[in-house]
């Protein structure tokens, strides 16, 4: 292996700063009259060259075979530690599931306001924006309008919305500023997660209020209405750790310059107690309310949402035992808006005969695990969970409740230095459906130091929600007179399966500069829930039914690189091939290829750029009847095709003040590339926003 090493980027000689200065100052003021985007490569160009080392650079540069300069061994990469998959600390190579993990690092340079879009660089995430405010999420090809497949919790607390089976990626009660890291679990992990982890997890986790330099204030602003700031406050008294957090998030509609999109307000505090030795306490609670949510997407209609929530989160844990408990509590006003397309000739009303509804869900969770010491190589985690969900709302009869109970053992065998086996099983009780039991294992083999080899296979189940089941709504067709049917859940409804299989490696080369990372997988859907009518007459009722088998296959590859301790970059692609015999609505579909790439460099001058880019193959999305119903009186179905689109993303920044400020320019979808990713969706342009962060002790 050749190594380049080179002087310090300050030793930079003044005049040749000001030379290099003066030339890029005027590519930059010339090209930003003509182009936005050519101005920002401007700056990234900059940024780069500024990073060029001393004036001795060619005169300095030394080739070494085999080795690293002692001034560079800062910059090896070290391998992430992760919790998500087995509930406990270890090296990512040794988790018995996919993992990836995302660092405050990547989210501070990638000039991103929500997490959705930081999730396009993990190979195998869908991603799809289908209005200024809202995101659907999912994994390996089982995306959709109202997605409902994915769990995403905050410090181990699910966010998702199990009344209704929705994520609001927008609305979630934490700020991007105070995020250590999210770590990505793809495939099933129901096994210890429970129902809602049928495809995977997100886990996003915060910072330690006991962690120093937390105190921030940020504030960002630009094109299409995009306002925000974030206060971060904290610090420590003797065993008592606090962090507060205050948010403010806006940005218009895609689709209508001067129409707002989404607003929201948040506060969050969390708090740790260290007791003696290991034990310690924790409890955060906190709220948002958003007065306007461009969303959610459906076949049939488009809706306008107000959302107030709150949560409190309580939680002891030792070593080997922990017990948490947390209330999540949702209050959603939507009006059922028709989708444009359909021209005003359909509408959803509630029961009581209105298009405005009102949707009041609680949930209260008490998790409680205990893990044993380790005999005989075998590692030993035993748990239980119990939920109560409440919903009361005006799109179904009655006040309505849901009890689950979830049971769960897993051990870890270590057989070997090399070697290592986890099986698990988890046993669910549901109110609505039979038990349902989830088993998982995962063999690890440690080929060679820093080469590893997972094979895995899983099971999962999502059960139907409480909405699906006692769903209770009208559809009128505005003729002369209207026309109604109805909507109705079915209590006969089962739930949703996927079995997962999975083939993975990971490698590290040269002294962790290079990590190689593949994966095949293979994943079996069936008895999909889905809205059908239950006759052959337009006005027969549509009710809720299992339906149709999917196969979704495909693999997955990616590089991650270091050049020097200031540049470094990543690039993953993925493929998958669907086949099924689901029709309908709930046909599965997903862009064939994508492929992900991205550079960053920072210099010790404080200047900072990262350059991302995306790209996405083309789909075809299964569209509702209703358009091709509604066509002889004069409905126009959209072409069920999304084409192939690019996202180029580009962020350069400047720190001062001792690195105690930063002043940044970011650009989404800096080529413009006008698209969209769901044929209901809008068309998603691109965004020049500034950024100020301010840190005080």
């Amino acid at each position: 292996m050749f190594l380049i090493s080179a002087g310090r980027k300050s030793d930079i000689e003044p005049n040749v700063s000001a030379h290099l200065f003066h030339i890029m100052g005027l590519l930059i003021a010339q090209t930003w009259k003509d182009s936005k985007t050519l101005g920002l490569v401007g700056l990234a160009l900059l940024t780069f060259v500024l990073m060029i080392p001393s004036q001795g650079w060619a005169e300095n540069i030394s080739v070494t075979e085999g080795s690293l300069i002692e001034d560079d061994l800062a910059f090896l990469k070290e391998e992430e530690v992760v919790v998500t998959a087995i509930l406990q600390e270890q090296p990512i190579s040794e988790a018995p599931s996919n993992m990836y993990v995302i660092t405050a690092e990547d989210i501070r340079h990638s000039g991103a306001t929500d997490i959705p879009t930081l999730l396009r660089r993990v190979p195998g995430m869908e991603v799809m924006q289908t209005t200024g405010a809202e995101y659907n999420v999912s994994v390996r090809g089982n995306n959709q309008i109202g997605s409902n497949k994915l769990l995403v919790q905050v410090d181990g607390r699910s966010v998702y919305i199990d009344a209704a089976g929705r994520v609001y990626w927008r609305l979630l009660p934490v700020t991007v500023s105070e995020i250590q890291r999210i770590e990505i679990l793809k495939g099933p992990a129901s096994s210890i997660h429970g129902f809602n982890a049928f495809d995977g997890v997100v886990n996003i986790i915060t910072k330690s209020p006991r962690e120093k330099g937390q105190n921030t204030f940020q504030f960002v602003g630009g094109e299409f209405g995009t306002a925000g700031g974030t206060a971060l406050m904290g610090g420590s008294q003797g065993s008592l750790g606090y962090r507060l957090s205050l948010g403010y998030d806006q940005n218009q509609q895609w689709r209508n310059r001067d129409g707002l999109a989404f607003r929201s307000y948040q506060a969050n505090l969390r708090t740790e107690y260290d007791l003696s030795g290991e034990a310690k306490l924790t409890a955060s609670g906190g709220g948002l309310y958003s007065n306007k949510f461009d969303g959610n997407i459906q076949q049939t209609t488009l809706d306008s949402t107000e959302m107030t929530q709150g949560y409190l989160h309580l939680g002891y844990q030792t070593t080997n035992f922990k017990i948490q408990g947390f209330w999540n509590g949702h209050y959603l006003t939507s009006k059922q808006l028709t989708h444009p397309l359909l021209n005003g000739l359909l509408q959803n009303i509630n029961n009581n005969g209105e298009i405005e509804s009102l949707t009041k869900q609680n949930a209260y969770d008490l998790m409680t695990q205990y893990r044993l010491a380790s005999i005989a190589d075998h590692s030993l985690l035993i748990g239980a969970n119990y939920r109560l969900i409440t919903v009361t709302s005006d799109l179904i009869d009655s006040f309505e409740r849901e009890n689950r109970l979830g049971l769960y053992l897993q051990d870890t065998w270590v057989p070997l230095p090399t070697l290592s086996l986890t099986v698990g099983a988890r046993y669910d009780l549901d109110t609505f459906i039979n038990p349902t039991l989830s088993p998982r294992g995962s063999l690890v083999w440690k080929v060679l130091p820093d080469q590893t080899i997972r094979l895995g296979i899983s099971l999962g189940y999502r059960p139907p929600t409480l909405i699906t089941t006692h769903l209770n709504i009208q559809n009128r067709l505005n003729f002369s007179p209207p026309v109604f049917f109805t909507v109705v859940g079915s209590d006969n409804v089962g739930p949703e399966q996927i079995i997962a299989s999975e083939l993975e490696y990971q490698g590290w080369f040269w002294q962790h500069l290079l990590r190689v990372r593949s994966s095949f997988f293979y994943n079996h859907i069936s008895d999909l829930i889905e809205f059908v009518q239950t006759g052959p007459a337009p006005t027969d009722p549509v009710s809720a039914i299992n339906n149709g088998e999917a196969d979704i296959f495909g693999g997955e590859l990616g590089l991650e690189y270091w050049v020097t301790s200031w540049i470094s970059g990543y690039v993953n692609g993925a493929f998958q091939e669907i086949g099924q015999t689901i029709r309908g609505i709930n046909e599965r579909a997903g862009p064939r290829f994508k492929i992900n790439g991205g550079l960053r460099a920072q210099s010790d001058l404080g200047l900072s750029g990262e350059v991302g880019v995306h790209f996405v193959s083309a789909t075809t999305y299964p569209l509702a009847s209703a358009f091709t119903t509604l066509a002889p009186f004069g409905v126009v179905a959209p072409d069920a095709r999304v084409g192939p689109y690019t996202l180029l993303n580009v962020r350069v920044g400047y720190s001062f003040w001792n690195d105690q400020a930063e002043a940044a320019i970011s650009v989404f979808n800096a080529l413009n590339d006008r698209h969209k990713e769901h044929p209901l969706g809008d068309t998603i342009g691109s965004r020049v926003l500034g950024w100020l962060t301010l840190k005080f002790n």
